[in-house]
């Protein structure tokens, strides 16, 4: 079977930048997603489509199609409250800032007692991404899935 819409994906990837390796899933679960649906970039998506079980490939993705360029207005000072990760702030760290939206990665650029000042830019803004991916399976989505909107792992939910 391919990766199409209402297909549901099963894979491990590695992601490198210039600098070298940024994470693995591989000391993880598979990553598992329903294609055609939000939470992967969409130069990844492009590239997982049509393909199959079985396969591992490499992809080079432009900030365009990954997380975008970083925006000069991205700077903003939030209440230390509304940020995870960590008991005492310090520049650089990447921390979970809990938003309207849900959760979202920023960055420290100044710690204060009450308010941080955060860069509200994904983390890999600006970066141009590789990605090998080993395709572990591709299966129909279930109605289930589709009604929810994210594939389930095994035994049902997977968030």
């Amino acid at each position: 079977m391919q990766i199409a819409e209402k297909t549901v994906v099963q894979f491990h990837y590695d992601l490198s930048d210039a600098d070298g390796p940024i994470e693995s899933s591989r000391e993880h679960e598979p990553v598992l997603y329903l294609h055609g649906q939000t939470g992967l970039i969409d130069g990844l998506v492009e590239a997982m489509e049509g393909r199959s079980a079985g396969e591992s490939f490499s992809v080079t993705i432009p900030p365009e199609k990954a997380y975008g360029q970083p925006r000069e207005d991205a700077l903003q000072k939030v209440q230390a409250k509304y940020l995870q990760g960590a008991k005492k702030w310090k520049p650089g760290m990447i921390v979970v800032l809990q938003t309207e939206q849900g959760p979202r990665q920023v960055v420290v650029v100044k710690p204060g007692l009450s308010q941080i000042l955060v860069d509200t830019n994904h983390p890999l803004a600006g970066r141009e991404l590789t990605f090998n991916v080993e395709i572990l399976d591709v299966r129909a989505a279930t109605e289930e899935e589709l009604a929810h909107g994210h594939a389930h792992g095994v035994g049902g939910h997977n968030h």
